[in-house]
């Protein structure tokens, strides 16, 4: 009979990381470890930015710098992106309930969102050339005194 040698704090880490691997749950706590951690940054130091894109941030410097593997969260982040309608059921539920918004009403104010989404796309455009153009001018400008 052998006897099994304890285990060390290398080999739990090392357990703790197949277990993660392998448990799309534990990603998806994962994730929201990284989120709550935004959260209490953002509440203790008083950043004007909500913690979940603190706590993206968190994970995304995770990352790239190489500390957190992707494969530990690659799982969880998948099934996220699969199940992301579960997230929009209650707008889901609003248009259901509200069965005009699938006629000539919705029809109009699906016209009214593409449009003025639209212009205030162009209007950006023309503002971010025209500031554009006067830079050129002005630099050019300055560079032929």
């Amino acid at each position: 009979m052998t006897r099994l040698a304890p285990l060390g704090p290398r080999h739990l880490v090392v357990l703790s990381r197949r277990l993660v691997r392998r448990s799309r749950l534990l990603q998806i706590g994962l994730v929201g470890v990284f989120w709550l951690a935004g959260e209490a940054i953002v509440r203790t130091t008083g950043l004007p930015m909500p913690g979940g894109i603190v706590g993206l941030g968190l994970a995304f410097a995770a990352l790239a710098a190489r500390r957190l593997p992707v494969v530990t969260m690659k799982r969880g982040a998948d099934w996220f992106l699969a199940e992301m309608l579960l997230f929009f059921v209650p707008a889901v539920l609003v248009v259901l309930d509200h069965g005009e918004l699938l006629g000539l009403l919705g029809v109009k104010i699906l016209a009214v969102i593409v449009l003025s989404t639209a212009a205030v796309m162009g209007v950006t455009a023309l503002t971010v050339d025209l500031c554009y153009r006067w830079t050129e001018r002005h630099v050019a400008a300055r560079l032929a005194d």
